[in-house]
């Protein structure tokens, strides 16, 4: 009994490993002098910082009789796999047991006698790391499979909850649409009723008016007077009868109005709710394609010919975006990549790079893009008083009246390498240059702003026919211009230099603003109504709305509305409201679920309603039904908000 707790007890010492090492021994005499056998072929699974137990089969009868007397020494000589070379010791017998009833297979557990220290360190490290490391590392496995299992499914349901989100938004602006047509169908046939009521009433006072006149005249016989008076009756009869049924159909009109109204502003409080939630998604959307190492958002989530290209216009628009969320942080990743990593030439920035490493992407040297990076540091620097970018700006600043100097007129080439003068650049120009003499005061700015309103003046609003030519010597007709002139140079500057700013409202509805049928990524068709890059008439491809082109009529509707309501005239300010409401609440019906994985559903909006047709001015719409545009994505932010990049607003 004793010596079976002694086992027991040892045996309990022993660290079970799931792989077997060879081990050879040899029967020494208990003096050490003396071998008592050849070397024989063990194996051991357990082990313990005092000794082993070794497992041998195959025992001669007389060796084992002798190893179960405990009568000799053992030499251990063992191969393992962390350890280079063999290592040896001896060994003393501490308890023997027949294995599994087999009659010469053994159990032997032995004692090291002169194992070296450091090789019993090694030997332990190596069992309880096989005996804890490996069941933990299959644990965090399994436990990191179950939390990427459980982070998808949240993230499916994130996608899956995101893009209910939109779909409720296009529904109610549906519905909205339908609410709206039927009170405006009811409002049109209440105002034909009530026309024809007043008409029936000037009839009917006609009537009565005739029969004084009968009255009063003498000559005639009373026979006579008698048949027209009754014929003036029955007249009259028969229309006040007329008159009581259409009151009474009226009366319906107004009361089917008035629930139509209720219907309509039920939807809209629904709508104004959805389009908050879905604008805060947008932003996310923009958050999250923020690269963490260069600080740049891809511009195009969906087309693979530019997939991960940074184009440096929407790198403002969306350094922007942050500001006015109070992401100082995010902006600042914008601006620093600008500051101390982007590539350039000539002082000026390429059009693009791409967001994972910052190298260039497009190797063009356009003036407008570059004169927006200025305008995102201006703004940053108005919001926050910080002037840590000031050299930024002024650096971008200076290249464009290095160009500005190149021309007798003062006007601005597309870049230092083409011929071409764009009005949209030129308008940039003077919106970035007269931010940059309100920030610093200094006179070269304004001087260089003035020049290019002399160009503009001269090159741009000279046409009659046309309010804005597109560039000098080019009269085609671009959105944007016509925006970005009430944006930049604003109305009442406009009306001083004799221009019309609603002439040029006017003139961009009536030649640019179109009403498309827009086929959603899941399958259904809505109408949008919104800006085409250009006329309509003069592209073969039919409309298309731009959603970037007509986020910024939106905030030139809302500079209209500002101007007139200053002046007192509400009439007109809620006209330029009302359109500004309007074609943002239209722009909803083309928010789409982002498409890739890291995007989760957010909402984005698209390009253009159509993919990869000619805007008319030199370039395509991306690929893809899906693909997220961030230039469009962060105007209708900025529009949804009122915010005017291309002015400071106090």
């Amino acid at each position: 009994m004793g010596k079976q707790k002694y086992l027991s007890e040892e045996q309990r010492k022993y660290v079970r490993l799931d792989t077997v090492f060879p081990v050879q021994i040899q029967l020494v005499s208990l003096e050490g002098n003396k071998l008592l056998s050849g070397w024989l072929q063990g194996f051991t699974n357990n082990v313990s910082r005092g000794g082993l137990c070794l497992s041998i089969g195959n025992l001669d009868e007389n060796l084992a009789e002798i190893i179960k007397k405990r009568q000799v020494m053992i030499s251990l000589e063992m191969e393992l796999p962390f350890i280079p070379k063999p290592i040896s010791s001896r060994a003393r017998i501490v308890w023997v047991q027949n294995a599994g009833g087999i009659k010469d297979k053994y159990l032997i557990g032995l004692c090291y006698e002169d194992m070296d220290k450091k090789y019993i360190n090694k030997i332990m490290r190596y069992a309880w790391g096989r005996k804890i490391l490996i069941p933990l590392g299959i644990g965090l496995v399994v436990i990191f499979s179950l939390l990427l299992g459980v982070n998808g499914l949240i993230n499916f349901k994130l996608t899956q909850a995101n893009k209910e989100l939109v779909r409720k938004l296009v529904s109610v602006i549906q519905e909205a649409s339908v609410a709206k047509e039927e009170v405006i169908r009811i409002q049109g046939e209440a105002e034909e009723l009530h026309k024809n009521i007043e008409n029936l009433i000037s009839q009917i006072n006609s009537a009565e008016e005739e029969k004084l006149r009968l009255s009063e005249k003498e000559r005639v016989s009373s026979q006579e007077y008698l048949k027209k008076l009754d014929s003036l009756n029955s007249l009259i009869q028969k229309l006040s009868q007329e008159k009581g049924l259409l009151e009474e159909t009226l009366s319906l009109a107004r009361a089917r109005e008035s629930i139509a109204k209720e219907e309509l502003s039920r939807l809209d409080k629904i709508k104004l709710t959805l389009e908050k939630a879905n604008v805060d998604k947008m932003y996310r959307w923009v958050k999250v394609h923020q690269n963490p190492r260069t600080g740049l958002v891809i511009s195009f989530e969906g087309d693979s010919d530019i997939k991960g290209w940074s184009f440096i216009y929407d790198q403002s628009l969306a350094a922007q975006a942050y500001m006015y969320y109070s992401d100082l942080g995010s902006a600042q990743k914008i601006l620093d990549f600008f500051l101390y990593q982007a590539k350039k030439e000539e002082g000026l920035f390429f059009n693009a790079y791409y967001a994972l490493d910052g190298e260039v992407s497009e190797y063009i040297l356009h003036s407008g893009p570059n004169i927006w990076i200025g305008i995102a540091v201006a703004q940053y620097i108005h919001r926050t008083s910080d002037f840590k970018y000031l050299t930024l700006a002024e650096g971008i600043a200076n290249a464009i009246i290095r160009l500005q100097k190149q021309d007798k007129e003062g006007g601005i080439r597309g870049g230092p390498l083409v011929t071409w003068y764009s009005t949209e650049h030129n308008l940039d120009a003077y919106a970035f240059l007269n931010m940059l003499y309100e920030i610093t005061g200094n006179k070269k700015y304004a001087d260089s702003r003035d020049l290019v309103l002399s160009w503009l003046i001269k090159h741009a609003y000279d046409k009659v026919d046309v309010p804005i030519k597109r560039g000098r010597g080019d009269s085609t007709i671009a959105t944007d211009t016509y925006a970005w002139s009430i944006a930049a140079i604003g109305p009442d500057k406009l009306r001083a230099l004799g221009m019309d700013p609603d002439g040029i409202m006017n003139f961009a509805v009536a030649n640019c603003a179109v009403e498309v049928e827009y086929l959603r990524p899941e399958g259904n068709r809505v109408k949008v109504k919104g800006f085409d890059f250009a006329p309509q008439k003069h592209v073969a491809r039919g409309g298309v709305v731009s959603s970037e082109w007509t986020a910024q009529m939106v905030i030139s509707f809302r500079i209209m509305e500002g101007f007139y309501s200053k002046r007192g005239n509400l009439k007109r300010a809620g006209e330029y409201g009302a359109k500004a409401r309007d074609y943002l609440s239209s722009l909803g019906n083309m928010i789409i679920s982002s498409p890739s994985p890291s995007g989760q559903g957010e909402s984005c909006l698209p390009y253009a309603t159509l993919e990869f047709v000619d805007t008319g001015h030199g370039w395509f719409t991306p690929k893809g039904k899906s693909t997220g545009s961030l230039a469009g994505t962060t105007y209708t932010i900025l529009a949804y908000y009122n915010y005017n990049p291309l002015a400071f607003k106090d």
